[in-house]
C-alpha cells in the first residue's frame, strides 16, 4: 500500500503498510511483520446535516402535457427570405396541406403548407416582405 522510511534515535526504519481495516493495521518493519492496533479519535463532522420534508410526487394532471387547444398555431417562415405570393386571407378555410404562401429562400422557390386544419386567424405579410427565419408568418385558428 504505503511505503515510509523512519529515523528513530538514528536507527532506520523502513516501513511498509500492507493493510488496514478498521483500526487493525497489517505493517511491515524492516522485514518482520505486525499487526498494530491504531487509536483513532473520532472526529466530529462539521457539514450541517439538512433534514428536509419529503417532496410528494406531482399528481398525473400535473405531469400532463398541455395542448393550446383555442389558441392560434402560428406559420413561421423556415428560412429567410422574400414573399412572392401569398394564396389565403384572413376568415379563409384551410385544410391540411393547404398551400399558404410562396416565398424566395436562398434563390429557390418554396411553398408554405398547412399543418392542420382550421381559419386563418391573421396573415403577418404580405407580398415583396422580407422575413428572417422564424417570423411568424399566418395564424390560424
Amino acid at each position: 500500500m504505503k511505503k515510509f522510511s523512519f529515523t528513530i534515535r538514528g536507527n532506520k526504519y523502513n516501513v511498509e503498510i500492507l493493510k488496514f481495516e478498521d483500526n487493525l493495521a497489517e505493517v511491515e518493519v524492516n522485514g518482520t511483520l505486525y499487526t498494530v492496533e491504531v487509536d483513532q479519535e473520532v472526529k466530529q463532522v462539521k457539514t450541517p446535516v439538512l433534514v428536509r420534508k419529503e417532496v410528494p410526487l406531482p399528481s398525473r394532471r400535473e405531469t400532463k402535457i398541455k395542448k393550446n387547444i383555442g389558441s392560434a398555431f402560428q406559420v413561421k417562415a423556415p428560412l429567410p427570405g422574400n414573399i412572392l405570393k401569398v394564396f389565403v386571407n384572413t376568415g379563409d378555410q384551410v385544410s391540411k396541406g393547404a398551400r399558404l404562401l410562396t416565398y424566395e429562400a436562398m434563390k429557390m422557390e418554396n411553398e408554405v403548407l398547412s399543418d392542420r386544419e382550421g381559419a386563418i386567424g391573421q396573415v403577418l405579410v404580405k407580398t415583396g416582405d422580407s422575413v428572417l427565419e422564424g417570423d411568424v408568418l399566418i395564424e390560424i385558428l
